[in-house]
């Protein structure tokens, strides 16, 4: 828990910024400054490999965050795109401050390890389905776990996630 005090500094890290649907945030082989929290609207992490083929790596919706991380950790350049599904507003936080803030409040420093710690699992978790579990199951899997992403994500966006073509999630919807 933070104090009064400590929530206005720790907020005062952050720049804040509009967004507009189909928006770049990061563009393969860019400079990666920041990472973003998610204040309203969706985002999507993503690669196109050499065939033109979209991989939806993740979808950030509101209290989530999003970044090309390798590329924000190690000072590389982009590896992935992120781009606004939405319009959004998104609260922008640089590296640089991150490790600042993380090494002068303690509890700053444990919320990004559990965030880390909690993002971790959830890939994991998602490439463990992904190697286990057919397409619809997938499917069934992530409109039970966010059922909101149907309403708001394109369904060529879903599929992409899913790894799976428009017309083979049209079957599993359309039975």
């Amino acid at each position: 828990m933070l104090t009064d005090g400590q929530f206005e500094y720790f907020y005062s890290h952050f720049k804040r910024q509009a967004f507009q649907k189909g928006q770049a945030l990061i563009t393969e082989g860019d400079r990666v400054d920041y990472e973003y929290f998610v204040v309203s609207g969706c985002l999507k992490s993503f690669f196109i490999n050499d065939d033109m083929k979209m991989f939806i790596l993740q979808f950030a919706m509101p209290t989530w965050w999003a970044s090309d991380y390798n590329a924000l950790y190690h000072r590389t350049k982009a590896t992935i795109n992120v781009d606004c599904i939405t319009d959004g507003e998104l609260l922008c936080l640089s590296n640089d401050d991150r490790e600042k803030l993380c090494r002068e409040i303690h509890n700053v420093e444990h919320f990004f390890r559990w965030r880390t710690n909690k993002g971790f699992v959830a890939a994991q978790k998602r490439l463990l389905s992904f190697m286990n579990n057919n397409v619809k199951y997938r499917y069934e899997e992530l409109l039970e776990q966010y059922p909101e992403l149907y309403n708001i994500v394109p369904k060529q966006l879903i599929a992409a996630y899913l790894g799976v073509s428009r017309e083979t999630l049209s079957r599993l919807y359309h039975p």
